[in-house]
């Protein structure tokens, strides 16, 4: 039996930034549809408008996601990712930020910088299995 995986998606979209080239490219990317994302308007800084995109998936939908998301990131940034594992958990979720100016050209890269941040979760009931079961989702795309 598959254990229960969840993802949660959350980016901000600037007033500059075209909201269809980023519903296009997760449908492509990812298959995740522009249906799945819940938007909310905000003001930024010196009252710009931006939308505030959340999405979450689950079951074999998160299972795909995430295992196109390890395929596509570079084994260097995998092995970057397990070596500080430590900090990039909590609990049972998994953190991650990626580029989302890269994601757009087809790119999937970790960035701290305008991130499209994305949190793992599956339930880890023994502590000493965290590290053990993100470590094999980050080089095998499941759990």
């Amino acid at each position: 039996m598959e254990k229960r995986l969840e993802v949660d998606i959350q980016l901000i979209v600037h007033a500059t930034e075209d909201l269809e080239k980023i519903f296009a490219t997760f449908k492509e990317t990812f298959d995740v549809d522009r249906e799945e994302f819940d938007s909310q308007d905000l003001t930024g800084h010196f009252e710009n408008p931006i939308i505030l995109l959340h999405s979450k998936i689950k079951k074999k939908k998160a299972q795909f996601f995430v295992k196109k998301l390890v395929a596509s990131i570079s084994r260097e940034q995998i092995d970057t990712i397990i070596e500080d594992l430590e900090n990039r958990y909590d609990d049972s979720t998994l953190y991650l930020r990626i580029s989302k100016q890269l994601l757009i050209t087809g790119q999937i890269v970790l960035s701290d910088k305008e991130p499209v941040k994305i949190k793992i979760f599956t339930p880890i009931y023994k502590q000493g299995d965290v590290e053990a079961t993100f470590t094999r989702l980050l080089t095998q795309g499941t759990i």
